[in-house]
């Protein structure tokens, strides 16, 4: 599926039919967007534009060198968009090429991000005169998505801090829930810091109108507060963790204290049980209080080792 966005009588028109490229000039068309694109709509575009467009394995390559480049007519950025789930997220990858004022998208995905760009360039489009300011415009409406993402993801760290402050009970689910708590919270600043290097990459191209950069120069202080914001989340949720592991311990060694407390009130009656269950005679033994003297040297000796006990502070 192909999108075109020209300027026709100081509008801006779309079609979604790649036969009005032929009747079109370069300096009328502003963006190209290719939706899950056949191969019949990226030939169009490659002719129109003079520049091949970059595959789909080019588009996820994660080396540095092959997200961002330049040749003397285009630019080709390729980044991450991140589409939240049910529980995990994932990662899309989107290219973008910008040759002259014309800029050239290709996603697989439907992007939200995308749709309002769109909406607003039809409702205004003076505030979109070339493929770089619907870049910025793409990129500041991303970040702003993200940014709400980081703050929902904030207050869900907040309500686990909640329940562990409140005493509730915390176990192995919980534990699994952080776990995927943390591994959202990477997947999200990984994605912004790949917002960082492409914005940061295009501030710095000879290609890039003046009237842009100190909008991309804000936007970059955004993207690092966002950095600052994830990090902070993420030590968060380690110490969150490790709270939670602490306290299990602790419940783990009362359990133990409980049993070994109680092997060491049963050593002694055990031991006296053994010696009088031996087959021979025993002094002070062999008349009717015996059963009694036993049963008393057993008691005399689980209170002597529970003393012991309360004097160490052992319980």
């Amino acid at each position: 599926m192909i999108e075109i966005f020209y300027k026709a009588d100081q509008q801006i028109v779309t079609s979604d039919v790649t036969e009005t490229l032929k009747d079109l000039r370069r300096e009328d068309v502003l963006w190209m967007d290719l939706f899950s694109p056949t191969g019949e709509e990226k030939r169009a575009v490659e002719e129109f534009i003079h520049t091949n467009l970059q595959s789909r394995a080019q588009a996820e390559e994660i080396e540095s060198s092959s997200r961002y480049s330049e040749t003397e007519e285009a630019i080709f950025a390729n980044t991450n968009f991140l589409i939240p789930g049910p529980e995990n997220y994932s990662m899309e990858s989107v290219s973008f090429i910008l040759t002259g004022d014309i800029i050239v998208s290709i996603r697989q995905v439907p992007l939200r991000s995308f749709t309002d760009i769109q909406r607003r360039m039809v409702m205004n489009n003076r505030t979109y005169p070339t493929g770089f300011h619907i870049l910025l415009g793409i990129m500041e409406n991303r970040i702003d998505l993200d940014a709400d993402m980081i703050e929902l993801m904030s207050k869900e760290i907040e309500q686990y801090s909640k329940r562990v402050s409140l005493g509730e009970n915390v176990g192995e689910e919980f534990l699994l829930d952080v776990n995927l708590l943390q591994e959202n919270t990477m997947l999200v600043r990984e994605n912004i810091v790949d917002k960082q290097r492409m914005i940061s990459s295009i501030l710095k191209s000879d290609k890039t109108p003046d009237t842009i950069n100190n909008k991309l120069s804000i936007l970059l202080k955004d993207v690092s507060s966002l950095i600052n914001h994830t990090n902070f989340s993420f030590e968060r949720l380690d110490y969150l963790q490790n709270t939670v592991i602490g306290l299990i311990n602790l419940e783990q060694n009362k359990i133990m204290k409980v049993f070994t407390f109680v092997s060491l009130l049963l050593m002694p009656p055990t031991l006296i049980a053994g010696i009088y269950g031996m087959n021979f005679k025993l002094p002070l033994f062999g008349g009717y209080w015996d059963l009694f003297i036993t049963l008393g040297m057993m008691l005399i000796l689980v209170v002597v080792v529970v003393i012991i006990f309360k004097k160490r502070k052992m319980l």
